[in-house]
């Protein structure tokens, strides 16, 4: 576990020590990783160099894993190196957290090859990896905010010759504490992330016809404020975007 720099990292101790009450005592030793508060992307590196185990497994402090979770994502690194699986908004975490899981969850499917299996895309709050893929294949840690990182990682995987894996039974609960203006700050820092990955490194471009279909089709089965909050997070998006490419920086947080 990563504390990226909190500002009680006694509270941090205390509640992971409350969590390990719960689960069985064969459990693996858990150590707590001291981050420098530089991003996302910084104290995943940290977490992989720190793992002592063959696989590495990411998710978030917001996040709740399935109890077959690591069972399920270690046998898919097994076979092909790297995996992922499925992220589902919990149910009382509200309309915009709803909105927001729908479009990563959107874009993640709509990555995937039938074909072999593999995905394009996968978010890094319900990632594995083998750990000496994790370290030759650090995070890049220029991209301080979580937004453009799980991308950039995802298009570098697979110009390595690593196949992502769909592990669709590998689920993770998202919690995110959101309301509109989390929402709209997110997908904000999204399009900034979107912007940069693409400057940077020239990768392809996830949100295709392909993407805008399903998008359209699950919003409208979620129902009309989740519809709603989608259409204004993809204004944010655009939003968000239009002041990277122009050099306007989003706040850091």
């Amino acid at each position: 576990m990563v504390d990226d720099g909190s500002a009680q990292p006694e509270a941090v101790r205390a509640a992971i020590a409350r969590a390990l009450l719960t689960v069985p005592a064969q459990r693996p030793p858990v150590k707590v990783v001291e981050g420098c508060g530089r991003g996302p992307a910084a104290a995943r590196n940290a977490g992989a160099r720190a793992a002592c185990g063959t696989i590495v497994c990411f998710t978030d402090d917001d996040c709740v894993a399935g109890p077959d979770w690591v069972a399920r994502l270690t046998a898919a690194c097994d076979a092909s190196g790297a995996a992922a699986g499925t992220t589902v908004a919990g149910r009382a975490a509200g309309h915009a957290a709803a909105a927001s899981q729908l479009l990563t969850h959107t874009l993640q499917v709509a990555s995937l090859d039938r074909a072999s299996g593999a995905l394009g895309f996968a978010p890094t709050c319900n990632l594995a990896c083998r750990a000496d893929i994790a370290r030759a294949l650090p995070f890049d840690e220029a991209y301080p905010l979580a937004a453009g990182e799980d991308r950039d990682w995802c298009d570098r995987l697979a110009a390595a010759g690593f196949a992502l894996r769909f592990e669709p039974d590998a689920l993770v609960e998202h919690r995110p504490r959101l309301g509109l203006g989390g929402l709209l700050r997110q997908q904000a820092r999204y399009g900034h992330g979107a912007v940069r990955f693409r400057s940077g490194r020239g990768g392809r471009r996830l949100s295709g016809r392909v993407f805008y279909r399903r998008l359209a089709r699950d919003a409208w089965r979620a129902g009309p404020a989740v519809a709603a909050l989608v259409a204004l997070a993809q204004v944010a998006v655009a939003a968000g975007a239009l002041c990277e490419a122009f050099g306007r920086r989003p706040a850091q947080r």
